[in-house]
């Protein structure tokens, strides 16, 4: 793709999560979170991308509208559930020809604390099945949002523990953390990771 071509191309923004309302509260589903609110800032909502495609999306533009700083963005949410992500994000990125570059990927993360929020762009998938699946449809040089939950308490297994709810403390916070991780992705996509991780990173 020629840079001409790629600074014309969208953002694709995929948050991951379980589709079904029994996951809806799920540790694991933040990056669901995080999408919903950022589709209700761009005024959309999220609608069926086709049945192939296996997928929710919403576009629109994220910024201050009529600004330059405002960014076609093309949200997803995968509807395979957390271990076949990379399917409907490579399908979808693949049909509008979005370049890696302008890939961002909303995901909880078990190594940051509840409560902060870490950017960056490549790396490992530290065990999380969803990244798993986008880095072996994609490679790894997406952009990424990780949204800690902190790890399980004693003996819990990693499984139980991010498909359970976030605590009723949790709940207290989050959703500020929720806002503060959709502008963070807006910082993203609108100024470059630099300003975004400088401001945003905990």
């Amino acid at each position: 793709m020629t840079d001409a071509t790629t600074a014309t191309a969208p953002w694709l923004v995929a948050g991951l999560g379980n589709p079904g309302p029994e996951y809806a509260g799920n540790r694991h589903n933040a990056g669901f979170m995080v999408a919903d609110l950022l589709a209700a800032r761009m005024g959309g909502r999220f609608k069926a991308a086709g049945r192939s495609a296996r997928a929710q999306v919403c576009e629109g533009r994220l910024g201050v509208p009529g600004s330059a700083s405002a960014r076609r963005v093309v949200l997803v949410k995968p509807m395979t559930y957390m271990n076949l992500s990379g399917g409907p994000v490579s399908a979808i990125s693949g049909y509008l020809k979005i370049p890696l570059e302008r890939i961002v990927v909303i995901h909880d993360e078990l190594d940051i604390p509840f409560g902060a929020l870490r950017l960056k762009r490549g790396g490992g998938d530290n065990g999380h099945n969803g990244l798993k699946s986008v880095t072996g449809a994609l490679g790894r040089d997406y952009l990424r949002v990780r949204f800690g939950v902190g790890r399980p308490p004693g003996r819990m297994e990693v499984a139980a523990y991010v498909l359970k709810d976030f605590s009723a403390a949790e709940r207290k916070e989050l959703d500020y953390l929720v806002d503060r991780a959709a502008d963070a992705v807006e910082t993203l996509i609108g100024s470059g990771l630099e300003r975004a991780q400088n401001t945003y990173n905990t």
